[in-house]
Protein backbone atom coordinates (compact mmCIF):
# COMPACT_ATOMS: atom_id res chain seq x y z
CA UNK A 1 0.00 0.00 0.00
CA UNK A 2 1.15 3.54 -0.66
CA UNK A 3 1.82 6.14 2.43
CA UNK A 4 1.60 9.58 1.72
CA UNK A 5 1.63 12.61 4.17
CA UNK A 6 -0.45 15.63 4.27
CA UNK A 7 0.26 18.79 6.13
CA UNK A 8 -2.96 20.72 6.74
CA UNK A 9 -2.35 24.54 7.69
CA UNK A 10 -5.56 23.97 9.35
CA UNK A 11 -8.41 20.93 10.12
CA UNK A 12 -11.27 20.80 11.33
CA UNK A 13 -11.05 17.39 13.64
CA UNK A 14 -14.59 18.15 15.33
CA UNK A 15 -16.02 20.12 17.98
CA UNK A 16 -16.49 23.66 17.52
CA UNK A 17 -12.53 25.05 16.34
CA UNK A 18 -10.08 23.72 14.04
CA UNK A 19 -6.27 22.70 14.72
CA UNK A 20 -3.53 24.22 13.05
CA UNK A 21 -0.72 22.41 11.17
CA UNK A 22 -1.70 18.97 11.35
CA UNK A 23 0.02 15.95 10.03
CA UNK A 24 -2.12 13.19 8.23
CA UNK A 25 -0.87 10.14 7.31
CA UNK A 26 -2.43 7.80 4.97
CA UNK A 27 -1.53 4.31 3.90
CA UNK A 28 -4.14 2.68 1.02
CA UNK A 29 -7.49 4.18 1.18
CA UNK A 30 -6.99 4.76 5.36
CA UNK A 31 -5.83 7.45 7.36
CA UNK A 32 -3.09 5.60 9.75
CA UNK A 33 -2.21 9.39 11.59
CA UNK A 34 -2.90 12.08 12.39
CA UNK A 35 -1.07 14.94 14.89
CA UNK A 36 -1.22 18.47 15.61
CA UNK A 37 1.82 20.97 15.36
CA UNK A 38 3.59 19.16 11.92
CA UNK A 39 3.00 22.35 9.79
CA UNK A 40 6.08 23.48 8.11
CA UNK A 41 6.61 25.15 4.46
CA UNK A 42 8.58 23.41 2.13
CA UNK A 43 8.92 19.62 3.73
CA UNK A 44 10.02 17.26 1.20
CA UNK A 45 7.74 14.28 0.89
CA UNK A 46 4.97 15.94 2.19
CA UNK A 47 1.70 17.61 0.36
CA UNK A 48 1.14 20.74 1.92
CA UNK A 49 -2.60 21.85 1.75
CA UNK A 50 -3.08 25.30 2.83
CA UNK A 51 -6.55 26.44 3.52
CA UNK A 52 -8.88 24.61 6.12
CA UNK A 53 -9.35 20.68 5.42
CA UNK A 54 -12.59 18.85 6.45
CA UNK A 55 -13.36 15.16 6.17
CA UNK A 56 -14.88 14.03 2.87
CA UNK A 57 -18.29 15.14 2.32
CA UNK A 58 -21.77 12.63 2.18
CA UNK A 59 -24.09 13.30 0.09
CA UNK A 60 -26.84 11.38 1.52
CA UNK A 61 -29.68 11.65 -0.80
CA UNK A 62 -28.96 11.64 -4.93
CA UNK A 63 -31.77 11.43 -7.98
CA UNK A 64 -28.03 12.04 -10.86
CA UNK A 65 -30.40 12.06 -13.53
CA UNK A 66 -31.94 15.26 -12.33
CA UNK A 67 -28.99 17.05 -12.98
CA UNK A 68 -29.92 17.53 -16.43
CA UNK A 69 -33.34 19.37 -15.37
CA UNK A 70 -31.12 22.31 -13.89
CA UNK A 71 -31.77 25.65 -15.82
CA UNK A 72 -34.75 23.76 -17.76
CA UNK A 73 -37.60 23.95 -15.19
CA UNK A 74 -37.48 27.51 -13.86
CA UNK A 75 -39.66 29.52 -16.38
CA UNK A 76 -42.65 27.47 -15.26
CA UNK A 77 -45.07 28.04 -12.27
CA UNK A 78 -46.99 25.29 -10.88
CA UNK A 79 -45.90 23.05 -7.83
CA UNK A 80 -43.40 19.33 -7.81
CA UNK A 81 -46.03 17.56 -9.34
CA UNK A 82 -45.97 19.90 -12.60
CA UNK A 83 -41.87 19.72 -12.16
CA UNK A 84 -42.05 15.85 -12.29
CA UNK A 85 -43.65 15.50 -15.44
CA UNK A 86 -40.54 17.65 -16.71
CA UNK A 87 -38.35 14.92 -14.82
CA UNK A 88 -40.17 12.05 -15.90
CA UNK A 89 -39.40 13.23 -19.63
CA UNK A 90 -35.71 12.55 -18.97
CA UNK A 91 -36.11 9.71 -17.50
CA UNK A 92 -37.85 8.50 -20.50
CA UNK A 93 -34.98 8.88 -22.70
CA UNK A 94 -32.12 7.40 -21.07
CA UNK A 95 -30.55 4.15 -21.82
CA UNK A 96 -27.28 2.14 -19.71
CA UNK A 97 -24.73 4.35 -22.06
CA UNK A 98 -26.67 8.07 -21.77
CA UNK A 99 -27.27 7.56 -18.07
CA UNK A 100 -23.77 6.27 -17.07
CA UNK A 101 -22.46 9.90 -18.94
CA UNK A 102 -24.66 11.88 -16.97
CA UNK A 103 -24.28 10.24 -13.80
CA UNK A 104 -20.59 10.26 -14.43
CA UNK A 105 -20.48 13.87 -15.02
CA UNK A 106 -22.61 14.24 -12.27
CA UNK A 107 -20.46 12.80 -9.76
CA UNK A 108 -17.49 14.74 -10.94
CA UNK A 109 -19.28 17.49 -9.94
CA UNK A 110 -19.94 16.32 -6.81
CA UNK A 111 -16.48 15.76 -6.31
CA UNK A 112 -15.27 19.32 -7.32
CA UNK A 113 -17.77 20.40 -4.60
CA UNK A 114 -15.73 17.80 -1.56
CA UNK A 115 -18.06 14.96 -1.90
CA UNK A 116 -15.88 11.85 -1.24
CA UNK A 117 -19.26 9.39 -1.17
CA UNK A 118 -23.04 9.92 -1.96
CA UNK A 119 -26.04 7.83 -1.89
CA UNK A 120 -27.80 7.33 -5.41
CA UNK A 121 -31.66 7.14 -5.17
CA UNK A 122 -31.60 4.43 -8.01
CA UNK A 123 -35.59 3.56 -9.19
CA UNK A 124 -34.52 4.05 -12.81
CA UNK A 125 -34.24 -0.02 -13.17
CA UNK A 126 -35.73 -1.21 -16.37
CA UNK A 127 -36.00 -0.67 -19.95
CA UNK A 128 -39.10 1.19 -22.26
CA UNK A 129 -41.92 -0.02 -20.78
CA UNK A 130 -40.51 -1.98 -17.97
CA UNK A 131 -39.25 -4.34 -19.73
CA UNK A 132 -36.19 -5.80 -17.70
CA UNK A 133 -32.34 -5.39 -20.01
CA UNK A 134 -30.83 -8.46 -19.97
CA UNK A 135 -28.51 -7.52 -17.33
CA UNK A 136 -31.85 -6.55 -14.92
CA UNK A 137 -29.38 -4.82 -12.99
CA UNK A 138 -27.54 -2.67 -15.98
CA UNK A 139 -28.52 0.60 -14.79
CA UNK A 140 -27.32 -0.06 -11.30
CA UNK A 141 -24.27 -1.68 -12.67
CA UNK A 142 -23.26 1.94 -14.66
CA UNK A 143 -23.98 4.02 -11.81
CA UNK A 144 -21.31 2.02 -10.05
CA UNK A 145 -18.66 2.96 -12.84
CA UNK A 146 -20.07 6.35 -13.14
CA UNK A 147 -18.97 6.63 -9.64
CA UNK A 148 -15.87 4.87 -9.79
CA UNK A 149 -14.68 6.73 -12.89
CA UNK A 150 -15.75 10.11 -11.00
CA UNK A 151 -13.64 8.83 -8.00
CA UNK A 152 -16.19 8.85 -4.68
CA UNK A 153 -17.84 5.67 -3.03
CA UNK A 154 -21.29 5.40 -3.75
CA UNK A 155 -24.26 3.51 -1.96
CA UNK A 156 -26.57 2.28 -4.57
CA UNK A 157 -30.05 2.49 -2.75
CA UNK A 158 -32.30 0.09 -5.11
CA UNK A 159 -35.67 1.54 -5.04
CA UNK A 160 -39.01 -0.44 -4.53
CA UNK A 161 -41.70 1.29 -6.79
CA UNK A 162 -44.31 -0.54 -7.20
CA UNK A 163 -47.36 2.34 -7.78
CA UNK A 164 -48.32 5.01 -9.41
CA UNK A 165 -49.90 6.39 -6.43
CA UNK A 166 -52.28 4.96 -3.37
CA UNK A 167 -54.37 2.25 -5.07
CA UNK A 168 -53.32 3.32 -8.55
CA UNK A 169 -50.74 1.11 -11.00
CA UNK A 170 -47.58 2.11 -12.44
CA UNK A 171 -48.36 4.57 -15.48
CA UNK A 172 -46.22 5.71 -18.67
CA UNK A 173 -42.53 6.06 -17.86
CA UNK A 174 -43.17 5.26 -14.05
CA UNK A 175 -43.21 1.48 -15.78
CA UNK A 176 -39.17 1.80 -15.53
CA UNK A 177 -39.49 1.65 -12.00
CA UNK A 178 -41.22 -1.49 -11.35
CA UNK A 179 -40.34 -4.68 -10.60
CA UNK A 180 -44.16 -6.29 -10.37
CA UNK A 181 -44.20 -7.19 -6.97
CA UNK A 182 -42.23 -6.20 -3.74
CA UNK A 183 -40.55 -9.89 -3.79
CA UNK A 184 -39.31 -9.53 -7.56
CA UNK A 185 -37.33 -6.47 -6.05
CA UNK A 186 -35.83 -8.55 -3.14
CA UNK A 187 -34.92 -11.18 -6.32
CA UNK A 188 -32.83 -8.28 -8.41
CA UNK A 189 -31.86 -6.57 -5.46
CA UNK A 190 -29.84 -9.41 -4.06
CA UNK A 191 -28.36 -10.29 -7.07
CA UNK A 192 -26.80 -6.60 -7.09
CA UNK A 193 -25.81 -6.65 -3.44
CA UNK A 194 -23.93 -10.36 -4.45
CA UNK A 195 -22.08 -8.93 -7.74
CA UNK A 196 -20.49 -6.07 -5.41
CA UNK A 197 -20.21 -8.11 -2.25
CA UNK A 198 -16.28 -7.54 -2.23
CA UNK A 199 -15.93 -3.93 -4.02
CA UNK A 200 -14.02 -1.68 -1.21
CA UNK A 201 -15.88 1.00 -2.74
CA UNK A 202 -19.88 0.29 -3.27
CA UNK A 203 -22.49 -0.78 -0.72
CA UNK A 204 -25.71 -1.78 -1.94
CA UNK A 205 -28.94 -0.65 0.67
CA UNK A 206 -32.29 -0.44 -0.15
CA UNK A 207 -35.12 2.38 -0.44
CA UNK A 208 -38.78 2.58 -0.23
CA UNK A 209 -39.70 4.93 -2.86
CA UNK A 210 -42.36 6.25 -0.91
CA UNK A 211 -45.77 5.43 0.36
CA UNK A 212 -47.13 6.69 -2.87
CA UNK A 213 -45.01 4.28 -4.70
CA UNK A 214 -45.21 1.13 -2.72
CA UNK A 215 -48.45 -0.69 -1.16
CA UNK A 216 -48.47 -0.71 3.15
CA UNK A 217 -48.63 -3.99 2.58
CA UNK A 218 -45.00 -4.99 0.77
CA UNK A 219 -43.23 -2.24 2.73
CA UNK A 220 -42.88 -4.47 4.90
CA UNK A 221 -40.70 -7.43 2.49
CA UNK A 222 -38.54 -4.32 2.04
CA UNK A 223 -37.85 -3.37 5.22
CA UNK A 224 -36.61 -7.10 6.29
CA UNK A 225 -34.41 -7.34 3.55
CA UNK A 226 -32.32 -4.57 4.83
CA UNK A 227 -32.84 -5.82 8.40
CA UNK A 228 -31.56 -9.59 6.74
CA UNK A 229 -28.50 -7.94 5.15
CA UNK A 230 -27.95 -5.01 7.55
CA UNK A 231 -28.34 -2.52 5.05
CA UNK A 232 -29.05 1.56 5.04
CA UNK A 233 -33.15 1.86 4.18
CA UNK A 234 -33.90 5.06 3.26
CA UNK A 235 -37.43 6.65 2.24
CA UNK A 236 -39.00 9.44 1.12
CA UNK A 237 -41.05 10.97 3.28
CA UNK A 238 -43.77 13.75 3.56
CA UNK A 239 -42.10 15.78 0.69
CA UNK A 240 -45.75 17.11 0.05
CA UNK A 241 -49.14 18.05 1.71
CA UNK A 242 -51.08 15.96 -0.83
CA UNK A 243 -49.15 12.87 -0.04
CA UNK A 244 -50.10 13.10 3.18
CA UNK A 245 -53.91 13.70 3.09
CA UNK A 246 -53.81 10.25 0.47
CA UNK A 247 -52.24 8.77 2.87
CA UNK A 248 -54.70 9.46 5.65
CA UNK A 249 -57.34 8.78 3.07
CA UNK A 250 -56.35 5.12 2.49
CA UNK A 251 -54.96 4.10 5.41
CA UNK A 252 -56.38 6.34 8.26
CA UNK A 253 -52.93 6.70 9.05
CA UNK A 254 -49.77 9.36 8.32
CA UNK A 255 -47.00 8.26 6.21
CA UNK A 256 -44.54 7.93 9.11
CA UNK A 257 -46.81 5.71 10.83
CA UNK A 258 -47.46 3.25 8.20
CA UNK A 259 -44.11 2.79 7.81
CA UNK A 260 -43.75 2.53 11.76
CA UNK A 261 -46.65 -0.22 11.44
CA UNK A 262 -44.07 -2.08 8.86
CA UNK A 263 -40.76 -1.87 10.27
CA UNK A 264 -39.17 0.55 8.30
CA UNK A 265 -38.25 3.04 11.34
CA UNK A 266 -35.15 2.80 13.48
CA UNK A 267 -31.35 3.55 13.04
CA UNK A 268 -30.67 2.16 9.86
CA UNK A 269 -33.29 3.84 8.24
CA UNK A 270 -33.33 7.75 7.22
CA UNK A 271 -36.58 9.64 6.02
CA UNK A 272 -35.49 11.95 3.24
CA UNK A 273 -37.57 15.53 3.21
CA UNK A 274 -39.29 15.05 6.60
CA UNK A 275 -41.14 17.95 5.84
CA UNK A 276 -44.78 17.58 6.90
CA UNK A 277 -44.78 16.24 10.36
CA UNK A 278 -47.64 16.07 12.47
CA UNK A 279 -46.11 15.50 16.68
CA UNK A 280 -46.76 12.06 16.78
CA UNK A 281 -44.73 11.54 13.99
CA UNK A 282 -41.32 13.33 15.30
CA UNK A 283 -41.81 11.46 18.29
CA UNK A 284 -41.93 8.53 15.91
CA UNK A 285 -39.00 9.11 14.12
CA UNK A 286 -36.59 10.43 17.01
CA UNK A 287 -37.81 7.91 19.48
CA UNK A 288 -37.19 4.96 17.23
CA UNK A 289 -34.06 6.61 16.16
CA UNK A 290 -34.53 6.93 12.32
CA UNK A 291 -32.61 9.92 10.80
CA UNK A 292 -33.54 12.45 8.31
CA UNK A 293 -31.89 13.74 5.45
CA UNK A 294 -32.88 17.53 4.39
CA UNK A 295 -32.27 18.83 0.68
CA UNK A 296 -33.13 22.36 1.74
CA UNK A 297 -32.50 23.10 -2.11
CA UNK A 298 -34.17 21.09 -3.61
CA UNK A 299 -37.51 21.74 -1.12
CA UNK A 300 -37.12 25.35 -1.53
CA UNK A 301 -36.68 24.60 -5.80
CA UNK A 302 -39.91 22.63 -5.48
CA UNK A 303 -41.72 24.85 -3.30
CA UNK A 304 -41.93 21.81 -0.83
CA UNK A 305 -41.94 23.81 2.35
CA UNK A 306 -39.60 23.95 5.71
CA UNK A 307 -39.03 20.90 7.41
CA UNK A 308 -38.73 20.76 11.03
CA UNK A 309 -34.70 20.03 11.49
CA UNK A 310 -34.37 21.21 15.05
CA UNK A 311 -37.21 19.24 17.02
CA UNK A 312 -36.16 16.18 14.97
CA UNK A 313 -32.85 16.10 16.11
CA UNK A 314 -34.19 17.52 19.24
CA UNK A 315 -35.92 14.20 19.85
CA UNK A 316 -33.37 12.46 18.83
CA UNK A 317 -32.99 11.63 14.88
CA UNK A 318 -29.92 12.53 13.53
CA UNK A 319 -29.61 15.01 10.50
CA UNK A 320 -27.69 14.70 7.00
CA UNK A 321 -27.74 16.24 4.37
CA UNK A 322 -28.69 15.63 0.19
CA UNK A 323 -28.40 17.44 -2.98
CA UNK A 324 -31.64 15.23 -4.17
CA UNK A 325 -32.53 17.14 -7.82
CA UNK A 326 -29.20 18.75 -7.64
CA UNK A 327 -30.70 22.08 -8.63
CA UNK A 328 -27.19 23.28 -6.61
CA UNK A 329 -24.46 20.72 -5.60
CA UNK A 330 -23.01 22.37 -2.72
CA UNK A 331 -22.99 20.76 0.46
CA UNK A 332 -21.90 23.43 1.98
CA UNK A 333 -25.07 25.70 0.96
CA UNK A 334 -27.18 22.67 2.24
CA UNK A 335 -25.75 23.04 5.65
CA UNK A 336 -26.34 26.61 6.00
CA UNK A 337 -30.23 26.38 4.50
CA UNK A 338 -30.73 24.18 7.49
CA UNK A 339 -30.23 26.99 9.28
CA UNK A 340 -31.26 29.69 7.95
CA UNK A 341 -34.30 28.08 6.90
CA UNK A 342 -35.26 28.17 10.65
CA UNK A 343 -34.60 31.18 11.15
CA UNK A 344 -37.17 31.81 8.18
CA UNK A 345 -39.97 29.76 10.02
CA UNK A 346 -39.03 30.87 13.46
CA UNK A 347 -37.62 34.36 13.40
CA UNK A 348 -34.87 33.50 15.35
CA UNK A 349 -31.29 33.13 15.15
CA UNK A 350 -28.66 30.15 16.08
CA UNK A 351 -30.64 26.63 16.38
CA UNK A 352 -27.43 24.97 14.99
CA UNK A 353 -23.82 25.36 15.77
CA UNK A 354 -21.53 25.14 12.43
CA UNK A 355 -19.70 22.62 14.52
CA UNK A 356 -23.15 20.66 14.08
CA UNK A 357 -23.75 21.21 10.44
CA UNK A 358 -20.64 20.26 9.42
CA UNK A 359 -21.28 16.90 11.28
CA UNK A 360 -24.08 16.48 9.21
CA UNK A 361 -22.48 16.87 6.03
CA UNK A 362 -19.52 14.38 7.35
CA UNK A 363 -19.90 11.93 10.08
CA UNK A 364 -23.91 11.55 10.18
CA UNK A 365 -24.18 11.48 6.42
CA UNK A 366 -21.92 8.62 5.97
CA UNK A 367 -23.35 7.28 9.00
CA UNK A 368 -26.42 7.36 7.06
CA UNK A 369 -25.32 5.84 4.19
CA UNK A 370 -23.73 2.83 6.04
CA UNK A 371 -19.96 3.73 6.18
CA UNK A 372 -19.18 4.63 9.94
CA UNK A 373 -15.81 4.55 9.30
CA UNK A 374 -15.84 7.78 7.30
CA UNK A 375 -16.60 11.67 8.00
CA UNK A 376 -13.94 12.04 9.84
CA UNK A 377 -10.23 12.94 9.96
CA UNK A 378 -8.82 10.30 12.72
CA UNK A 379 -6.65 7.42 12.92
CA UNK A 380 -8.67 4.32 11.26
CA UNK A 381 -11.02 5.93 9.45
CA UNK A 382 -11.33 6.92 5.38
CA UNK A 383 -8.33 8.52 4.32
CA UNK A 384 -10.58 11.60 2.42
CA UNK A 385 -9.39 14.83 3.06
CA UNK A 386 -10.92 17.96 1.81
CA UNK A 387 -9.72 21.55 1.92
CA UNK A 388 -11.69 24.80 1.27
CA UNK A 389 -9.58 28.20 0.29
CA UNK A 390 -9.31 30.92 3.15
CA UNK A 391 -8.12 33.80 0.75
CA UNK A 392 -11.30 33.90 -1.67
CA UNK A 393 -13.76 36.57 -2.61
CA UNK A 394 -16.08 34.61 -0.26
CA UNK A 395 -13.98 33.64 2.83
CA UNK A 396 -11.00 36.17 2.96
CA UNK A 397 -11.09 37.62 6.33
CA UNK A 398 -13.38 35.47 7.83
CA UNK A 399 -10.52 33.20 9.69
CA UNK A 400 -10.05 29.31 9.43
CA UNK A 401 -13.16 28.38 11.43
CA UNK A 402 -16.39 25.85 11.22
CA UNK A 403 -18.18 28.78 10.84
CA UNK A 404 -16.22 30.00 7.56
CA UNK A 405 -16.50 26.81 6.24
CA UNK A 406 -20.59 26.89 6.37
CA UNK A 407 -21.76 30.09 6.47
CA UNK A 408 -18.85 31.59 3.99
CA UNK A 409 -17.42 29.09 1.74
CA UNK A 410 -19.09 27.28 -1.09
CA UNK A 411 -18.42 24.63 -3.54
CA UNK A 412 -16.18 26.73 -5.24
CA UNK A 413 -13.64 27.02 -2.52
CA UNK A 414 -12.63 23.85 -3.01
CA UNK A 415 -8.96 23.18 -3.64
CA UNK A 416 -7.74 19.71 -3.06
CA UNK A 417 -10.09 16.45 -2.59
CA UNK A 418 -8.58 13.36 -1.20
CA UNK A 419 -11.07 10.06 -1.63
CA UNK A 420 -10.22 6.79 -0.27
CA UNK A 421 -6.20 8.12 -0.34
CA UNK A 422 -6.32 9.15 -4.60
CA UNK A 423 -6.24 12.44 -5.31
CA UNK A 424 -9.05 13.14 -6.99
CA UNK A 425 -8.97 16.59 -6.90
CA UNK A 426 -5.83 19.09 -7.61
CA UNK A 427 -5.98 23.12 -7.14
CA UNK A 428 -9.49 23.16 -8.16
CA UNK A 429 -9.43 20.28 -11.45
CA UNK A 430 -10.94 17.36 -11.39
CA UNK A 431 -7.79 14.56 -11.21
CA UNK A 432 -9.46 12.25 -14.12
CA UNK A 433 -11.88 13.96 -15.76
CA UNK A 434 -10.43 17.55 -16.13
CA UNK A 435 -13.08 19.87 -17.94
CA UNK A 436 -16.42 18.55 -16.03
CA UNK A 437 -17.74 21.40 -17.52
CA UNK A 438 -17.84 19.91 -21.27
CA UNK A 439 -18.62 16.66 -19.50
CA UNK A 440 -21.76 17.97 -18.18
CA UNK A 441 -22.79 19.92 -21.22
CA UNK A 442 -22.42 16.53 -23.89
CA UNK A 443 -23.99 14.43 -21.61
CA UNK A 444 -27.14 16.90 -20.63
CA UNK A 445 -27.30 17.51 -24.11
CA UNK A 446 -27.98 14.12 -25.23
CA UNK A 447 -31.17 13.70 -23.59
CA UNK A 448 -32.63 16.87 -23.80
CA UNK A 449 -31.99 18.29 -27.13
Amino acid sequence: MSTHKYLCEYAWLGGPTVAEAVLVVTSGDRITSVSAGEFRAGVPGVTQLRGLTLPGLANVHSHAFHRALRGRTQAEQGTFWTWRDQMYAVADRLDPDSYFALARASYAEMVLAGITCVGEFHYLHHGGSGTPYADPNAMGTVLVQAAREAGLRLTLLDTCYLAGGIGAPLDGVQTRFGDGSADSWAQRTSSLRDTFADAPDVRVGAAVHSVRGVPAEAIGTVAAWAAAHDAPLHVHLSEQVAENDACLAAYGRTPTQVLADAGALGPRSTAVHATHLSAGDVSLLGGSGTGVCFCPTTERDLADGIGPARELVDRGSPLSLGSDSHAVVDLFEEARAVELDERLSTRRRGHFTAADLLTAATRSGHDALGWPEAGVIAAGGYADLVTVRLDSVRTAGSGATPETAVFAATAADVSHVVASGRVVVRDGVHAGIGDVGRALANSIEAVTA
